[in-house]
């Protein structure tokens, strides 16, 4: 964790009428998204970065969140989700990780939600004023020229940055990485063996693939191609962590919380009647019941001290991707003690669907079967607000790039009924919108 105390802040945010299309203004070094349904935020420039390891990576990162807040001078008239002074952060899976789990704070954030659009800028209280508008207004228009006040509304055209052309689609083949597939088919059957065995009840594995990158390949065709393609998933691209994960780890809005819970999976048809076949046949599971319950329990025990109450939709319901189907069940709640989503994050990392149950047996059994470091593949992704509000998924249909390294990860839920060869296949389907988006 950094040490040191971080400098102040000004942050001032103010509404953009006629926002253009938000994916088009990725930057091409180091883009920072979170985006959904049309709703989102892109960072441009980084602020403050700020790097967390070891067990109190989440907790370290909220008490230094809260001192950045603390001390910032935020302008935020129309305080809506992703308004004002945000963060966005990514941490990884397993507290002994060698890659750092991040908080960054852009030097430009460009949102919209709800049919209302803004521009947030954020700069150092010791900067001069304009700093923060620097490669943000068009070329013709002097930074600092105008106030705050003449600013508000006005059109996106004079305020938002011009942006390279993505002039070559990253364009990458992925290969086995540390396990392959025959090593993950033997983990698989030593995980059921221990699970016989009572070792654990359930417990989450993964395989990974690499590729390399070329000189020239521009990953914003990847993000572009996951938010386009998989428009109901969170589109997330943070520290190179780029992905589209349909679980909402948690949300925290106005003091009320809300999470998806998504464990069992089949594919989709070849046609309608098929595909409402395996939906139904996914439903009646019992395994894939069995593997979702595990899941549900270990967020509701994780939410419950936060909240006097808690609700679920009845029983899991099928949710449709356009690859897969998932069982789904939505839990929500209002928050009781002025918690933050990053605590939130802390008490539920890591749940039953990317670890296991019970949780510590399941990480060690992770850690003894996986022959790489997960990094941030299944950790916590998303952004958090000054007052502490935000929106957490759990970093799905992902792949870390590094330096000219890109590595994708793909898991599935092994339980006492499962069989080597069915979960092989499962993380074929789960690799599928990171290749697509790389084709």
């Amino acid at each position: 964790m950094n040490t040191s105390t971080p400098r102040a802040l000004v942050v001032e945010t103010i509404l953009l009428h006629d926002v253009p299309e938000i994916l088009s203004l990725l930057p091409a070094s180091n883009p920072l998204l979170w985006w959904r349904k049309g709703a989102g935020m892109v960072g441009l420039g980084h602020t403050l970065s700020l790097e967390f390891t070891g067990p109190q990576r989440i907790t370290d990162a909220a008490a230094a969140w809260h001192q950045i807040a603390a001390a910032a001078e935020v302008t935020d008239p129309l305080g809506i989700p992703g308004t004002g002074l945000i963060a966005f952060g990514a941490f990884t899976f397993a507290a002994s990780s060698a890659l750092p789990s991040v908080l960054v704070i852009p030097r430009v954030v460009i949102g919209q939600r709800d049919g209302q659009g803004w521009i947030t800028r954020i700069r150092f209280a010791d900067e001069p004023a304009n700093t923060g508008m620097i490669g943000v207004i068009r070329s013709g228009v002097a930074p600092g020229a105008r106030s705050a006040d003449s600013v508000a509304g006005s059109s996106a055209h004079t305020l938002l940055p011009t942006v390279t052309r993505v002039e070559q689609a990253t364009s990458v083949t992925l290969s086995p990485g540390q396990q392959s597939e025959a090593g993950f088919l033997v983990a698989v059957d030593e995980a059921i063996s221990r699970i016989r065995h009572k070792d654990v009840s359930k417990v989450v594995l993964a395989r990974d693939l690499i590729g390399q990158l070329d000189t020239g390949d521009d990953i914003r065709s990847m993000i572009v191609n996951l938010a386009q393609s998989y428009p109901d998933c969170w589109t997330y691209s943070v520290d190179g962590l780029i992905g589209s994960s349909p679980e909402t780890l948690v949300s925290v809005h106005d003091n009320r919380m809300e999470a998806r819970v998504l464990a069992g999976t089949t594919s989709r048809g070849v046609d309608a009647v098929s595909d409402l076949q395996l939906a139904a046949s996914l439903a009646s599971s019992t395994k894939d019941l069995d593997e979702h319950g595990f899941a549900v329990r270990s967020v509701v025990e994780a939410l419950t001290p936060f909240t006097s109450h808690l609700t679920r939709s009845d029983g899991p319901f099928t949710l449709k991707l356009p690859n897969v189907w998932h069982l789904a069940t939505d839990i929500a709640g209002a928050l009781t003690h002025g918690s933050t989503s990053l605590d939130l994050v802390q008490a539920l990392h890591p749940t039953a669907a990317v670890a296991g149950t019970p949780t510590a047996k399941a990480v060690a059994l992770i850690a003894e079967l996986e022959p790489f470091d997960r990094g941030r593949y299944a950790g916590p992704v998303g952004w958090i607000a000054a007052n502490g509000d935000g929106e957490w998924a759990i970093a799905l249909r992902c792949a870390q790039v590094s330096g000219s390294t890109i590595t994708a990860y793909a898991g599935c839920g092994i339980v006492a009924d499962s069989v080597a060869e069915t979960e092989l296949n499962e993380t074929l389907m789960k690799f599928r919108p990171v290749i697509d988006a790389l084709a």
